[in-house]
């Protein structure tokens, strides 16, 4: 499981969305403190950590894994309408970018879920094909 680059951009993209509990959105406010981030924050994390631990199932894998860059994006540009409408001009901390990355670690990460699957189909229908011929 964890010879895996994938993997590994799953569990970097779930440290990063994890690590936004704790991190202030602007000045001296916390994203949990909005009852709408936390819930998709709550979502983005229960999905990468079910796409972290699905790796069994490739394709499961990579649906869970765009699902969760899809909201994860979601998420991205209400944090952008957020500060665009923001008439005081606060300061938002680094933290605001990490579901940018996380959904950049997410499309690596099904990329390369993809790939295996079917590298994976590739041999096993060369398998199939040499039974076939004795």
């Amino acid at each position: 499981m964890w010879q895996r680059v994938q993997t590994l951009y799953l569990a970097i993209s779930t440290a990063l969305i994890a690590a936004m509990f704790f991190c202030n959105k602007a000045g001296d406010i916390s994203f949990v403190s909005y009852w709408p981030y936390l819930v998709l924050l709550v979502v983005i994390t229960l999905l990468n950590i079910l796409a972290l631990t699905t790796y069994r199932f490739r394709v499961f894998q990579v649906r869970t894994a765009v699902l969760a860059a899809l909201v994860t994006l979601g998420l991205q540009a209400w944090l952008v309408v957020d500060f665009v409408l923001s008439g005081n001009d606060p300061l938002f901390h680094v933290a605001a970018i990490f579901p940018l990355v996380a959904v950049i670690l997410d499309v690596l990460a099904a990329r390369g879920v993809w790939a295996d699957e079917l590298m994976v189909r590739s041999s096993d229908r060369l398998r199939s094909a040499k039974r076939k011929k004795h």
